[in-house]
């Protein structure tokens, strides 16, 4: 039995203009509730129901069914607009109204109530009732009591109505562990403050927890406080803070996300309305700020808060109204290479539209200097962050700047983004840095700075790098340059060896280096052998030569921290090894010359292996005009012999024999030849000339020379003491154990070995020296008698990928069973200047034909075909002889696309030369 709006005729109004109207702002128990005024702000109401009475809800006694009673009220009622008729007042002293509620559907109240067994009828409440339509009302409400407890509905049920609720957790911490994670229905059972809040978590339907919780990832303003007897006045705002979270979620259902444990002991909560996170909204509205101690307790979501702060702050709402923002220096992305790490924070970039700056990495601190468990782990982070970033294009934001502070100088801060990675991200996470806690009004700082939050805490727990409880080793290089003695004692050892790896520590000139060897615990000055760089200046006062100080530099620029390789030579009368540097397996002296920067030392180049690619560097400085050479006068040198080369395939009236750096055939040049070896690291060719009188000339001389150390006359049988480098000596090959012509390279006395090269055939390899003996007599075996046969060769218009080991097995395996062992046509397209052991002849670039290659009697141009397969490209800078043979060039590179179009040999990914 209902009770409808027609059983009120005659007890409350029929008009809604003489109905009250007010808000439920809240409710206290299931027969009362407080009422805002909806006309004037400010003004509340307490109102009871007439003529009922519910379970008594409070924290010092709550009866049963009580809470259950006051739910449904509030579920019903709070934050809605109803219609209220006072019946009677509480007598004197007690303000309080009794009445009727009528909800927006027209449901009536305190019949509903009554209906569901939530509420009982006052008995003493009849002496009320003053005219019939009120007893009528009251019977009414009595008949729908007996109907409920007929039911067992509410508070008449058997059994229940106990809520075992805790208003205290002296284990927070506990509580947080067991709850961490978890999403709990909940009630905001009041507002303390726009951050704080005290819910009613509902664990279960018998058991609650009512608690103050900090709402996480934010701070509002603050009430006025006294501490210590010192008053502190409120922060801006307040009121306008409390009343936003208020009016929001007052006695509303929430979900409590159990976050963590404040220091004070509050639970950390992330409390969410149905229509989100209020932490979202009340930054958003400018009525907070983002808390970076709860950014690793958020996680991902504090990246939505840090978006809602800046809408407030670029709107400047609330608390940001009036802000002024700092300028920046930066703010965009911009395209850089790092070239030297300072610090493990702290990185020089050379910008790629031009100039250097020193950067330090946005939000983070590399092991301090002062703190004596971080200190141990400074090199490795270091070495940590060289490995990655040393050469490598990356692209630089500027978040701020810096203030000068503790001897250091003001710096830009800046996130730096290394292949798809943050380079400071990545070293938190290594634990070789640690996350710079921020002033609230610090906006100079990474925007991944809640990332890197949450990976300090990681690494932390992980005790990952300084973090760890284990101090690391400390790597102590001997430094063998320290004195002659200790040099030459370690240079025996290292010529033994081939391209040691190293690092270049520190940059003294353009061609002095001081550089570790990790493997060896090594550390020596490396000088460069066969060339001369202008001496920089070393110290302000001093006066650097022409070009010393572009030299020093082009050196930092390209070889600082950066891994290299190293050959070892020999040692100078300092300390110091005299070598070769190679920087992405490029001999770096041959860098210096070509950009001008050097210049050859005539006499100690004649003993290296690289002569011939230094004095070509040279003359393509020269000719370029670069660095030394930019005042060179090309007349002046044609009056003294030495005229540069005419690059053209025309007839000319330069030779190649008076050229410094070669020439260009005056006709074409067709020689038959037979290729003896190919060099796997490079592809350049060794290839002997083809004619009845030189075959048969070699034929007789091998013939006799075999024959002569088949049996060698007493004396002759081995060398003693050890053949002397660049010797022309009889070596035993491995492979047939015959003996041939060869040169010595160099020695390894501990080994008692030499590398030698067979200088008929091309091709070396160490011997023993057991297996060396004197040439015999230089009349019938010298080079007097019969010039080495071996010339050196390079296929014209072809660059093979050097530096990508895999594609270069691929074009040598391509040659060898082609070109290897056949005899063939080579087209002379160039003749460097040098001596090769052909006729005075330098290194040749040659074309090379294969007259039956496809087996029909078709003619193969081998050149092309490398191109075609695509087992080289063409060249990316082309050298003057090679740029006036346009229409050669214009046919390879269309090979060369279509074999990028195929995606053949080193195209199967796509175009190498972007990387």
């Amino acid at each position: 039995m209902d009770i409808t709006s027609d059983d009120l005729s005659g007890v409350i109004p029929t008009s809604d203009a003489e109905l009250d109207k007010g808000r439920v702002k809240s409710v206290i128990s299931g027969d009362t509730i407080v009422l805002t005024s909806i006309k004037q702000s400010g003004i509340e109401k307490i109102f009871s129901l007439g003529y009922v009475a519910a379970p008594r809800f409070s924290r010092e006694s709550e009866e049963p069914f009580a809470f259950q009673s006051r739910d449904f009220l509030r579920r019903m009622t709070v934050g809605k607009v109803v219609q209220f008729y006072t019946l009677y007042k509480a007598p004197s002293g007690a303000k309080r109204e009794y009445g009727v509620i009528i909800l927006q559907n027209g449901e009536l109240l305190p019949q509903t109530g009554i209906a569901e067994g939530w509420l009982k009828v006052r008995k003493e409440s009849r002496g009320k009732v003053s005219t019939p339509e009120e007893e009528n009302f009251f019977k009414k409400l009595e008949e729908l009591e007996k109907m409920a407890k007929k039911n067992s509905k509410g508070v008449w049920a058997l059994t229940g109505g106990f809520i075992e609720t805790t208003y205290d957790l002296p284990d927070a911490k506990a509580f947080a562990e067991k709850h961490t994670g978890e999403s709990i229905d909940a009630i905001v059972e009041r507002v303390v403050s726009g951050d704080r809040v005290i819910v009613r978590l509902l664990l279960s339907p018998s058991k609650h927890v009512q608690i103050i919780v900090a709402i996480a990832g934010i701070r509002a303003p603050k009430k006025a406080s006294n501490v210590d007897g010192r008053e502190y006045p409120a922060e801006p705002l307040t009121d306008e803070s409390f009343q936003f979270v208020e009016h929001r979620l007052l006695q509303r259902n929430v979900k409590a996300d159990i976050l963590g444990v404040s220091p004070q002991n509050q639970l950390i909560c992330a409390v969410k309305h149905p229509n989100g996170s209020i932490a979202e909204f009340i930054l958003k509205a400018g009525l907070a700020r983002c808390i970076d101690f709860h950014s690793t307790l958020l996680g991902a979501e504090m990246k939505t808060l840090r978006q809602a702060e800046k809408y407030a702050k670029d709107t400047k709402l609330g608390i940001f109204k009036g802000l002024v923002e700092t300028k920046k220096s930066g703010g965009h992305e911009a395209e850089a290479t790092v070239s030297r790490i300072l610090r493990p924070d702290t990185v020089v970039v050379r910008m790629k539209a031009g100039g250097e700056k020193t950067v330090q990495l946005s939000s983070i601190r590399g092991p301090k200097p002062r703190d004596g468990k971080q200190t141990p782990f400074e090199p490795e982070a270091k070495e940590y962050l060289r490995k990655r970033l040393i050469g490598k294009h990356v692209k630089v934001t500027i978040d701020g700047i810096k203030p000068a502070s503790e001897g250091y100088e003001e710096r830009e801060v800046a996130t730096i983004i290394s292949g798809n990675r943050n380079v400071a991200l990545a070293l938190v996470e290594a634990g070789y840095a640690s996350v710079i806690r921020h002033r609230k009004d610090d906006d100079d700082r990474s925007p991944y700075y809640d990332e890197l939050v949450a990976a300090e805490e990681t690494a932390l727990t992980e005790q990952k790098g300084m973090w760890s409880s284990k101090v690391p080793a400390v790597k102590a290089y001997q430094d063998y340059s320290e004195s002659l003695q200790k040099a030459k004692l370690q240079c025996s050892l290292l010529q033994r060896q081939k391209k040691i790896p190293a690092i270049v520590d520190y940059v003294k000139s353009g061609s002095r280096f001081t550089v570790l060897i990790p493997r060896e615990n090594a550390k020596l000055t490396l000088v460069l052998s066969g060339i001369h760089a202008p001496r920089s200046a070393r110290n302000p006062t001093d006066k650097a030569e022409p070009f010393g100080q572009e030299a020093h530099d082009f050196a930092n620029r390209r070889c600082l921290q950066r891994d290299v390789e190293i050959d070892v030579e020999n040692t100078d009368k300092k300390g110091g090894f005299i070598g070769v540097l190679y920087v992405n397996r490029e001999n770096f002296a041959k860098l210096l010359l070509e950009e001008g920067y050097a210049t050859v030392h005539a006499y100690s180049v004649e003993q290296s292996a690289h002569a011939n690619e230094l004095f070509a560097a040279e003359e393509k400085a020269k000719e370029a005009r670069k660095g030394v050479w930019h005042d060179c006068d090309p007349a002046a040198e044609e009056a003294n012999g030495g005229a540069l080369a005419t690059t053209t395939n025309e007839p000319t009236a330069t030779s190649a024999s008076n050229s410094p750096l070669g020439s260009a055939p005056t006709k074409k040049d067709y020689r038959d030849v037979i290729v003896t070896h190919i060099d796997p690291s490079t592809c350049a060719l060794k290839f002997q000339h083809v004619s009845p009188t030189t075959s048969h000339a070699l034929t007789n001389l091998m013939s006799a020379f075999r024959t002569f150390h088949v049996s060698p006359p007493s004396g002759s049988s081995s060398t003693t003491p050890p053949p002397n480098t660049g010797e022309i000596v009889a070596a035993k090959f491995s492979e047939d154990q015959e003996w041939y012509r060869a040169r010595v390279r160099r020695n390894d006395r501990e080994a008692k070995t030499s590398e030698v090269l067979f200088i008929d055939y091309g091709n070396s390899e160490s011997v023993a020296w057991k297996d060396i003996r004197p040439l015999g007599p230089q009349d019938r075996f010298g080079t007097g008698k019969l010039r080495a046969q071996a010339v050196d060769a390079a296929l014209s218009f072809c660059q093979f990928p050097t530096v990508k080991p895999e594609y270069m097995a691929e074009a040598e395996g391509f040659l060898r069973r082609n070109i290897e062992g056949k005899q063939l046509v080579a087209s002379v397209d160039f003749i460097e200047k040098g001596s090769s052991g052909g006729g005075g002849e330098g290194a040749l670039w040659v074309t090379i034909y294969d007259p039956n290659g496809r087996g029909d009697g078709e003619e193969v141009n081998v050149n092309e075909e490398v191109v075609a397969e695509g087992l080289a490209m063409v060249p990316r800078k082309l050298k003057a002889w090679e740029q006036a043979r346009g229409p050669t060039i214009k046919k390879m590179k269309e090979l060369e696309e279509e074999a990028k179009g195929e995606r053949m040999g080193m195209w199967e990914y796509g175009d190498l030369t972007q990387d």
